[in-house]
């Protein structure tokens, strides 16, 4: 029934706006950038399956920007490294909006999620409020945080490898309602707030796969009685779940008690007011940091696991490193302060070691590249007319900087399938480079607040994992490294790997216990 009301309603939208587009098309074809052609009446078909792999077959066959029409909207793709920093990075005081999004922004989110909210006040106060707590001198403060989980993470592994994901995201959660509600103890991936948190995640995704509701192509349809219905229900579902959490934090605070701990939502319900935000943006803004932050973070962990499983090679500078640094900063003050030979010979990586670790940083700066999370990235809007190479960009235009083109663009990563933690090394590979950047958290003035957070857990999760394990691949279950969720934040499908301890088992267990 809902095919023959979507094609009812579209044939009434047709007769309303086609004059319209076909006019800005005659007026603007001759100037946009090349693309795919598609039916004159809607546009070139986007797959439903993994958009940003099609995005990069019609980069490979029209140039580093393509565009093309769907409804009335037009598109453009930025597919190639120097676009991106010119268009994407350069002009981001004019790509700092985002097109309405009416299926998972308006509907879904209630118009209250930050991510999909257009440019705007009601963006600058909750971005003001996130920027207070995820600046890079407040997010030093998580690391016992996040060092404490990640030893955890280990833990889980040795007792339980199989369930290497589930133990991700184990990980990711606990951190994220840590910092987000002051959660004092891990959060097992099997609490029913992480199923309900998880399921709100993966409906976003669907919701955000460009092409994936007619609507965000034809407004019009937003009028067709019932067409949005169930998304107004999940919208209600999540922000029930939202407020729930915000409660429980309030509740505290109100009490005084000690459950009110220092986190994220109690420092913005205590300058609310300042903030000029009401309480279900509130509930929003900390629902949404938990579940974006929670789901990401799995997600690079095991594309980590992934990429050491299918490239071992890989993983022997980081271990060399590993191996030569940890411990021997500070073995000779642990023996000095008396400690036992155990803790002299055997010391867990921290982020002490950061700065000299550069191998470890290199490998989880490959892996963002290699399998990007956000792999066809978030749509922006044009708010003024952009000119590239003698190519339009024009007002009003949805603009993708598709992660997956970008960093597969050959000229500046050679054999873009290849998995070379390397490229992100000064010649004498003694330092991160600084003439190269991942665009993994997105770009200009949207780009993710958290992204001092999430590297930091990709930090801390790939040194210990490597310190702790070699990870190989199981012969009899391959990995298929092209499987994933068909999402907008994407997560590998479930796989299988080896994970040899590298050290004495009980000895690890002991060290890293008594240590966190």
């Amino acid at each position: 029934m809902a095919p023959l009301v979507e094609l009812l309603a579209l044939a009434a939208c047709l007769c309303a706006v086609l004059p319209l587009v076909l006019k800005r098309r005659h007026q603007s074809a001759s100037s946009l950038p090349p693309g795919p052609a598609g039916h004159w009446w809607w546009g070139p078909a986007i797959p439903k399956e993994h958009p940003h792999r099609k995005f990069e077959e019609w980069v490979q066959e029209f140039g580093p920007v393509i565009s093309f029409q769907r409804g009335t909207q037009r598109t453009v793709v930025i597919g190639r490294y120097q676009a991106a920093v010119d268009i994407m990075e350069k002009e981001g005081v004019h790509l700092a909006d985002r097109p309405v999004s009416i299926a998972g922004g308006e509907t879904l989110s209630g118009g209250m999620r930050t991510l999909l909210i257009p440019n705007g006040e009601r963006l600058r106060k909750l971005r003001k409020a996130l920027h207070a707590q995820l600046r890079p001198v407040v997010a030093a403060e998580y690391q016992p945080i996040q060092q404490l989980n990640a030893q955890h993470h280990i833990l889980d592994i040795l007792r339980d490898p199989a369930k290497h994901m589930i133990h991700a995201q184990g990980y990711a959660t606990s951190v994220i309602l840590s910092l987000t509600y002051g959660k004092p103890t891990r959060t097992s991936s099997n609490d029913p707030i992480i199923q309900e948190v998880s399921a709100a995640q993966g409906r976003l995704g669907a919701a955000l796969i460009p092409g994936a509701y007619m609507v965000d192509e034809w407004p019009a349809l937003r009028y067709v009685p019932g067409y949005l219905a169930e998304l107004r229900r999940q919208h209600q579902m999540e922000l029930k779940l939202f407020r729930s959490q915000l409660d429980v934090v309030r509740d505290a605070m109100a009490r005084q008690d000690v459950e009110a701990r220092p986190c994220f939502a109690r420092t913005i319900l205590e300058r609310q007011a300042e903030y000029g935000l009401s309480y279900d943006e509130v509930a929003y803004l900390a629902g949404s940091m938990f579940g974006a932050g929670s789901g990401t973070s799995a997600s690079a962990i095991s594309i980590v696991v992934m990429a050491a499983a299918a490239f071992p090679e890989t993983q022997l500078r980081v271990q060399e490193q590993l191996d030569a640094i940890v411990g021997s900063s500070r073995g000779e003050f642990a023996h000095f302060c008396s400690l036992t030979r155990f803790l002299t010979d055997l010391v867990v990586p921290t982020f002490q070691d950061e700065a000299d670790l550069v191998q470890v940083t290199a490998f989880y700066l490959e892996s963002f590249r290699w399998r990007p999370v956000s792999a066809g990235g978030f749509a922006h809007r044009a708010t003024q007319d952009i000119i590239w190479n003698g190519w339009l960009i024009p007002r009003g235009a949805s603009v993708y900087g598709n992660h997956w083109s970008i960093a597969r663009d050959p000229d500046i990563f050679p054999d873009p399938e290849r998995f070379d933690p390397q490229r992100w090394l000064t010649e004498d590979g003694t330092a991160i480079r600084d003439d190269l950047k991942v665009f993994q958290f997105g770009f200009g003035r949207r780009v993710c607040p958290g992204s001092h957070v999430a590297n930091k857990s990709l930090f801390i999760n790939t040194a210990l994992l490597l310190w702790a394990f070699r990870i190989a691949q199981d012969e009899k279950h391959p990995i298929d490294t092209m499987a994933f969720t068909n999402t907008a934040n994407m997560h590998p499908l479930p796989f299988e790997v080896r994970f040899e301890p590298r050290r004495d088992v009980k000895d690890m267990k002991r060290l890293l216990a008594e240590e966190a």
